[in-house]
């Protein structure tokens, strides 16, 4: 086949060659596996592709290319993000200016803050910057280059002027008829589920959460609810929560967590294993931690637990194991049953691996010790030492395991006929991982002392 051009014998021109190829292999790498992908990746690749045809030809190359080179380019004109040339420069509430792309997906990830000095921001409205915007094209204009056109940020990016209005009309909504509100608190649910900047819209105003409320926070009790519109609102909650930096603000808002918390007790399996799940993610912040603690949401949590409908387990027993991360949740936990509750699931082969971790975490609790050594526990976690193949599990067995047998003497009986019998905590001495290894050996140690005691008297 023809070649249509042929590149320059020019070592420079070679490299440069190259080094556009490889650039081209990213953005296409960029653009085809990744969903998020931006509209700029697209111009760039169609910027390398038109460089490197430019080269095929002989050609000096357009000045697109020196764009994103950008060396001579004035700092000021930099995008503090993507360190290019900006080609639409907005201001942020910091006062700080940004090419508007990158500024507008750091806004769609959740990020309340100015990237460039960390001030929480005011708001999320970018405004224009037509002194820099005019400063660039100038600049441009003298050095021969030509901007690509600019391409309004999309869907991908971000939401249109009518797509803020139809938030805002979705939100009033919510305090209109029953059947307005069912209509507004699903499309809410859909929106945030998919749009990620929706969720930031939120985070905006404290009042957008509230209205969301609304339909839940009439009544005394959300039982008189329809079931459709409690899930929609508590998912559209779980949906906002996802948002490192919408959590503080949900967990403070009043009435999410009663609200929440009247979902986990009266609401259908759906709308409780969301209402679980909106707990765990809400209570990544330790301050979330102390302040869900405080409202009482360990028993409704634990009575969920008891039911163990499989669609809800996981979420419950990742919501607990986090708010007993805060110690003073660990005591709430125990005194609401956890212990007896968690343990009996795992006699009975119920989500194992989430609820030893949690029984690990409780096992620094003092009343959770003697609960687990009054109710069994012992012969339970060295049996699953013995036939688990999870190392995870038999590292979590053996600590609880060194907590119970040092606070009560009478188990280690039970642990030296475990190990006359099957050598299990010896093997798991040698075998385990470095946390499993150091616990054996502690309980073992105190083996030996307990038989050398005893010979001695």
């Amino acid at each position: 086949m023809a070649k249509t051009g042929v590149l320059s014998s020019d070592p420079t021109a070679r490299a440069r060659a190259v080094e556009l190829k490889k650039e081209l292999q990213r953005l296409v790498r960029t653009i085809v596996d990744d969903d998020d992908y931006s509209i700029h990746a697209v111009d760039q690749a169609k910027d390398a592709l038109c460089a490197l045809r430019e080269l095929m030809f002989n050609k000096r190359p357009t000045a697109t290319l020196k764009l994103h080179e950008a060396v001579s380019c004035p700092e000021q004109f930099k995008c503090p993000i993507s360190k290019e040339l900006m080609r639409d420069p907005v201001i942020l509430a910091s006062g700080q200016t940004y090419d508007r792309p990158f500024i507008q997906k750091w806004l769609n990830s959740g990020n309340r803050t100015c990237p460039r000095t960390q001030q929480v921001l005011s708001h999320t409205i970018l405004i224009p910057n037509h002194l820099i915007k005019t400063m660039i094209f100038q600049w441009c204009k003298s050095q021969g280059i030509e901007l690509p056109s600019l391409v309004q940020c999309g869907r991908e990016e971000g939401i249109t002027e009518g797509e803020r209005d139809r938030f805002f009309s979705l939100l009033d909504k919510l305090s209109a008829a029953l059947p307005e509100q069912k209509e507004a608190a699903k499309e809410l649910r859909l929106l945030t589920k998919k749009m990620p900047s929706f969720r930031a819209l939120f985070g905006e105003s404290v009042d957008a959460i509230t209205q969301l409320l609304t339909p839940l926070s009439g009544s005394k009790s959300q039982s008189s609810v329809q079931p459709d519109l409690q899930e929609d609102v508590i998912t559209t909650l779980l949906n906002l929560s996802i948002h490192d930096n919408n959590k503080k603000l949900v967990a403070e808002t009043p009435m999410v967590i009663p609200i929440l918390m009247e979902a986990l007790r009266s609401g259908t399996i759906q709308t409780r294993s969301n209402a679980a799940a909106a707990f765990f993610t809400l209570s990544a912040l330790d301050s979330n931690k102390a302040i869900i603690g405080k409202s009482g949401v360990t028993k409704p949590l634990v009575d969920l637990l008891v039911e163990g409908h499989p669609l809800a387990m996981k979420d419950v027993a990742s919501a607990i194991f986090n708010l007993c991360i805060f110690h003073e949740n660990k005591a709430r936990a125990v005194r609401d049953g956890a212990v007896r509750v968690i343990l009996r699931k795992i006699m009975d082969g119920v989500h194992v691996d989430e609820l030893l971790a949690i029984l690990a975490m409780l096992s620094t609790h003092q009343r959770a010790i003697e609960e687990m050594g009054e109710l069994g526990a012992v012969p339970c976690l060295l049996r699953i030492i013995r036939e688990s193949n999870c190392e995870r599990n038999k590292e979590n067995c053996i600590a609880i395991l060194h907590s119970v047998c040092l606070n009560d003497r009478t188990k280690w009986k039970v642990l030296k006929e475990e190990e006359v019998t099957y050598g299990t905590i010896s093997k798991l001495a040698q075998d385990g991982t470095s946390r499993a290894k150091r616990k054996a050996n502690g309980i073992l140690e105190r083996l030996r002392r307990a038989v050398n005691i005893t010979h001695t008297a």
